[in-house]
């Protein structure tokens, strides 16, 4: 890369991000040579008061700076006291604190660029009825403020950014980390159309799939979700049941693809269904591992046989429960992250980075050898 800068590199981490910022920030200075003692990190922290209100506070100057925020903010393993009592941090409290950390720099920085790797009410995008548009919101008020690159991995439906059609909006896959993931962890695989299959569990998530059975050369398969529009459950109309379209799935391995686990159910009904239509090992893929309802009924499916091996990334928090489980495999995006802030740095484009189908090309090449 030439040496010019857009300006001096500063990268901060949200609460929660510790680790993974951490590791982006240690591949930045392999890179750039930087010393052992140095750091791209700021020191930033938003205290908080008895009362559960907080400030965001910058511990040096920023001025002129290219500056990344990395947020995390589905993390609820950071707390903080509220009256005495120990509370979790909510996507809200995670995005408040985005918000006072922008708002310390006060517009000294050359430029300002958010690193979100799960899009902050991500599933609230789109307008049904008499209710709020929550991300959009959010995203202009990240531009109102000076944000202007918004960095994001799978979002739910990336149509979003067009709440804010003049400011960047860069929506990254994870397509060739996963695939990698697998083949490194069952070096065994085939990607052969009468050998494996690719799933979607539902028609929102058609796009990312077509994608992976292009690229692999596979066949696809999908399930739709038969609702109950006449009830709503925890704000939304149940599942009664979920309806296959696609080729015959007998002695075949199956990947099925979505941007997130939330409880699982959806994933491990899908996943029965397979294999009641004979499928052999099934792998999910999903960017984000919420498993909001706890490990267990994942336990007990994996015992069951109905799945092999579930892939998340690192991009948001993951229990140290979750680590330990025989039936989880975390696919590290520490890396990728980096090459986009040092190449946006660098002021260059990040089109290269963005289109994997080289890179997956080239690994199943590899892996046929």
């Amino acid at each position: 890369m030439k040496d010019s800068l857009y300006g001096d590199l500063s990268v901060i981490c949200t609460r929660g991000c510790e680790d993974f910022v951490a590791q982006v920030d240690s591949y930045l200075k392999e890179w750039r040579r930087h010393d052992s003692e140095g750091t791209f990190l700021v020191e930033a922290s938003c205290p908080r008061f008895g009362s559960g209100e907080a400030k965001g506070l910058i511990h040096q100057s920023l001025r002129g700076n290219d500056v990344y925020i990395i947020s995390d903010v589905f993390n609820h393993g950071v707390t903080y006291k509220m009256y005495g009592q120990t509370v979790p941090m909510s996507p809200d409290d995670h995005f408040q604190d985005l918000k006072r950390i922008i708002g310390a720099i006060g517009g000294k920085a050359r430029r300002i660029s958010v690193v979100m790797p799960m899009l902050y009410e991500g599933r609230q995008h789109k307008r049904s009825s008499r209710e709020s548009l929550d991300c959009a919101l959010a995203l202009q008020e990240l531009i109102n403020m000076g944000v202007e690159n918004f960095i994001t991995f799978d979002a739910h439906d990336p149509r979003v950014q067009n709440a804010i059609p003049l400011s960047g909006f860069e929506n990254v896959r994870s397509s060739y980390q996963m695939i990698k993931a697998l083949v490194h962890t069952y070096p065994d695989i085939t990607f052969d159309k009468d050998q494996i299959m690719i799933v979607s569990p539902d028609e929102g998530g058609m796009s990312k799939c077509m994608y992976y059975s292009s690229m692999l050369g596979i066949d696809l398969g999908m399930f739709y979700k038969r609702r109950n529009y006449s009830v709503i459950v925890d704000g939304k109309n149940p599942i009664e049941a979920h309806e296959y379209l696609g080729r015959d799935l007998t002695d075949k391995d199956v990947i099925i693809v979505d941007d997130m686990i939330s409880s699982g159910e959806s994933i491990l009904d899908v996943a029965m269904q397979l294999k009641e239509k004979g499928a052999r090992r099934i792998f999910v893929f999903a960017t984000f591992g919420l498993f909001c309802n706890g490990l267990e009924i994942m336990d007990k499916a994996y015992e069951d046989g109905l799945f092999t091996k579930i892939f998340t990334t690192n991009l948001i928090y993951r229990t140290p429960e979750l680590l330990k489980r025989e039936w989880y495999s975390e696919v590290n995006m520490c890396k990728y992250v980096a090459y986009i802030i040092d190449t946006l740095n660098h002021d260059q484009t990040i089109s290269g980075l963005l289109n994997q189908s080289k890179r997956i090309r080239r690994l199943l090449a590899e892996q046929k050898h």
